[in-house]
């Protein structure tokens, strides 16, 4: 299960398990019923106790594969209520009260690709895993939530592209999108990332979440409008 390592000047939510480079009971990170309680338990330690900026990672060859497909098919009627747990996850990354980078470590798909742009700043590692987005190859909308995320956070020609087409971004070519700020070396990536964050921990603290709510209202907006039935 993910769990938090303060590590330095920062604190790294890492979105596997502890001591697994694989996690056994969730290889993949995806956004199931119990991985998603057990992040919202500690981005809530974070917010109680807001002392380090974050860095949010994993081990292995994902970074997350997004939403939990076994449960959206065992359990269509709880669909919404799925989705409102992501969008409320969302909404929370968006708007903590310390400095947040993404590490992404492997495979972002989905909607782990976009948990990744609800930090402040993105890292992606060089030469292996992807960024994308995967719905339109399975003929899976965007939320109206998940849809103003991508506007918010990247051009629209990007966004296009990567809604539109399902594309699979390397490193470097999610930087030229701008997808992620900057493409990174795995050895270097956790103190890539640990250094970034830390050159902004002056600001920590509750008036960085209230600045960062009144520069995202619409999108938070977006994302508390509950999932109607039949969305997929």
């Amino acid at each position: 299960m993910p769990y938090l390592n303060e590590t330095g000047e920062v604190v790294e939510l890492q979105l596997g398990a502890r001591g697994e480079e694989i996690s056994e009971s969730n290889p993949e990170n995806r956004f199931r019923l119990d991985w998603l309680d057990e992040v919202d338990g500690l981005l809530d330690d974070v917010i109680a106790n807001p002392t380090h900026p974050l860095v949010i990672t994993a081990t292995g060859k994902f970074f997350s594969n997004g939403l939990d497909t076994d449960h959206i098919f065992a359990a269509p009627d709880q669909l919404p209520g799925y989705l409102d747990r992501v969008h409320a996850l969302y909404a929370k990354v968006l708007t903590l009260p310390v400095p947040t980078v993404s590490a992404i470590n492997g495979h972002a798909f989905g909607a782990g690709a976009m948990l990744a742009l609800c930090t402040d700043h993105v890292l992606m590692r060089t030469e292996r895993g992807f960024w994308s987005l995967p719905e339109a190859a399975l003929s899976m909308p965007f939320t109206r939530g998940m849809a103003t995320l991508l506007r918010t956070r990247l051009d629209d020609r990007t966004a296009t592209e990567a809604m539109y087409t399902s594309r699979r971004y390397a490193a470097d070519a999610a930087v030229d999108a701008g997808i992620v700020d900057e493409a990174v070396e795995v050895g270097q990536l956790a103190a890539r990332a640990a250094e970034i964050a830390a050159a902004r921990a002056s600001t920590v603290g509750r008036n960085l979440a209230l600045i960062k709510r009144g520069f995202r209202a619409p999108l938070l907006e977006d994302l508390a409008t509950p999932t109607p039935p039949g969305v997929f």
